[in-house]
């Protein structure tokens, strides 16, 4: 049983030598100047950004179609009478995710870099600004819309309210 061990214990040790020599030969392969080495050439890279901008694309398409549904099916739960569409209109004008030109976007990363921390914490305050204002113009259109829905709609509304997953923050939430 002894002489087993030794030779687990001999063959473990060779191999962690075996994988410790590699590992060596695999990182004195790598640039000089300690930057990894790219595997993609420049046109590989300009094609793969064209195709993630593509399923980006793709991906903004999906989930306006499934918001459009989810706005159709809640419409068809509330019933809504002809004096309530103006303020369904408005709300669901106000629910529709800000166009890439109306965000107060973070700049390109060279003009973020040049930044000192003082200037990127302003920035950043002033795009949580831009957010809260976005929200709270939600809020307005929400409170319209509710005030001018019956105790049965709204507890309609309330109940598919809750039962949405808040949006993309906790899409990835673990099932118990």
């Amino acid at each position: 049983m002894n002489t087993l061990r030794k030779h687990l214990v001999i063959a473990f040790t060779a191999a962690g030598l075996l994988g410790g020599a590699v590992g060596a030969q695999a990182q004195s392969a790598a640039p000089a100047d300690g930057r990894q080495a790219s595997t993609l050439s420049a046109e590989q890279r300009v094609a793969k950004k064209a195709e993630w901008q593509a399923k980006a694309g793709e991906r903004h398409a999906k989930m306006a179609q499934k918001r459009a549904e989810h706005q159709a099916r809640l419409q068809t739960a509330l019933n809504l009478n002809a004096q309530q569409k103006p303020a369904w209109d408005a709300f669901v004008a106000s629910q529709a995710p800000a166009k890439k030109g109306d965000r107060a976007g973070r700049p390109d990363r060279a003009a973020w870099a040049s930044l000192s921390a003082p200037q990127r914490m302003e920035k950043q305050i002033a795009m949580q600004k831009a957010r809260t204002a976005h929200m709270e113009s939600r809020l307005t259109a929400l409170n319209s819309f509710y005030a001018v829905l019956t105790p049965e709609q709204r507890k309609t509304f309330d109940a598919q309210a809750k039962h949405r997953k808040g949006g993309r923050h906790h899409q990835h939430r673990a099932h118990a």
